[in-house]
């Protein structure tokens, strides 16, 4: 489907292709890339390719020009951006919001920022930063991310603004994206269903892009660990996509863990009152402080979806077991083929890759979703 940025945007800079065309480049592209495993005749499940409509969360930049609001993505290899009112890739509910989040972001490039430097009060105005915008299940949650210290004046027109907006339910603020999310109207509790389980989510919290991937996901998962029940462990965890569709088998135990605090809080408060037994949560940075040892013996399933880095340490402490130790079953989820080449010719010491799937949910991009069972040898 063709957009009126498509060439100027740097988003999606494959979608001057045919569909048929796409699809051909796109699976070529990321099996070109996968052929660096060290694994002759890999076999592949067929491509997931999503469709445009479904990205449920994005981010957006917005500035100040020449008096005007300027709102959208950025041009191709350029800071510059281009004003967008409407994305084909993003749902029907974000699209139909743009117009009320333009109009709030405007409200508050019109109230003054007073600071109180050397004995003086200083004014200044709000003239560029970003919002993140996702889309729960229930409703829009945004976050306004800009370097300046909301005043009253601001978190007022925020409140009352909020109010007209019925689809958005949480509107929320950060100085910069290493600083926790402060929510300054919260109507509803923003959440997720996951296999039944109502997942409430912390301001600014990582999904997966759409919720039809998501579903896709889980479900390859879940077919990838098939009857290998039992003892689990979900590495790099988030809210719990794959937890979750675990713990419904009463018989696995699942360790899941993660580095986000905030987000296991809300993991630990969803698990509580669902109170569902069978899933023990710890914090921990897997790539500074991976498990190792005693903590990784004789686990039944191991599932692992990391950032973009990968999770090379973390698999070699794995591979330092002896075999017989070693978990029968590994389930490697990534966004970034090229570190998961790295993460697969680690483990591939000591198993084999029965099938990858390839999940297409970063659509007319030059990157994907991957998905692969490891089998102990």
């Amino acid at each position: 489907m063709e957009c009126e940025n498509q060439d100027l945007c740097g988003g999606c800079s494959m979608r001057d292709m045919n569909e048929k065309e796409y699809r051909r480049y796109k699976e070529d592209l990321i099996k070109g890339e996968l052929s660096k495993i060290n694994q002759y005749n890999l076999k592949y499940a067929p491509t997931v390719f999503i469709e445009d409509g479904n990205r449920r969360r994005t981010t957006m930049a917005f500035s100040r020009v020449n008096g005007n609001l300027v709102l959208g993505y950025n041009k191709k290899k350029s800071s510059e951006i281009i004003d967008c009112y409407k994305c084909l890739l993003l749902t029907k509910k974000i699209n139909s919001n743009l117009l009320n989040i333009r109009e709030l972001l405007e409200a508050l490039m019109d109230i003054p920022f007073d600071r109180r430097e050397k004995k003086k009060f200083l004014s200044s105005y709000l003239n560029s930063g970003d919002v993140h915008i996702c889309e729960a299940d229930n409703g829009l949650d945004v976050v306004l991310e800009f370097d300046e210290e909301l005043g009253l004046e601001h978190r007022m027109q925020i409140c009352d603004m909020s109010q007209r907006f019925v689809d958005i339910i949480r509107i929320s603020h950060r100085r910069n994206a290493e600083t926790p999310a402060e929510v300054v109207i919260e109507k509803i509790k923003p959440k997720i269903v996951i296999k039944g389980n109502d997942v409430y989510i912390p301001a600014g919290t990582f999904l997966q892009a759409s919720k039809e991937a998501e579903t896709i996901l889980i479900d390859t998962v879940l077919k990838y660990v098939g009857r290998n029940g039992g003892k689990c462990m979900d590495l790099f965890c988030g809210v719990g996509t794959f937890s979750y569709p675990l713990s419904l088998n009463i018989k696995n135990k699942i360790l899941a863990v993660d580095s986000s605090k905030d987000l296991l809080e809300h993991f630990v408060s969803s698990v509580k009152a669902m109170m569902i037994p069978n899933i023990k949560i710890m914090c921990k940075n897997l790539f500074k402080y991976p498990l190792a040892g005693d903590d990784i013996k004789n686990y039944d399933v191991v599932v692992f979806d990391p950032p973009r880095a990968g999770a090379a340490p973390q698999m070699k402490e794995f591979m330092k077991l002896k075999p017989e130790e070693r978990p029968k079953v590994i389930v490697g989820v990534s966004c970034n083929p090229q570190t998961f080449v790295n993460d697969a010719n680690i483990l591939l010491e000591g198993y084999l890759i029965s099938e990858i799937t390839i999940i297409d949910q970063f659509i007319y991009s030059p990157h994907a979703e991957v998905v692969a069972l490891f089998e102990r040898i």
